[in-house]
């Protein structure tokens, strides 16, 4: 079994916030002019990449 360090259990947990909905609010407070979010991401398909990773892969 590995461990997580804090910094990485840190970061998921900052890329497991920005990956919410859209509050209620926001939808009624804007017209639904905001309706989605642009960096909504699944789980299954859109893998997040760590900095060993993309290292790996030549990118910033």
């Amino acid at each position: 079994m590995s461990k997580k360090s804090l910094n990485l259990k840190m970061w998921l947990v900052n890329k497991a916030r920005q990956n919410r909905r859209v509050p209620a609010f926001v939808s009624a407070k804007t017209n639904r002019k905001v309706v989605d979010n642009p960096k909504r991401r699944n789980w299954r398909t859109d893998k997040l990449q760590t900095r060993n990773m993309r290292k790996e892969l030549g990118r910033k």
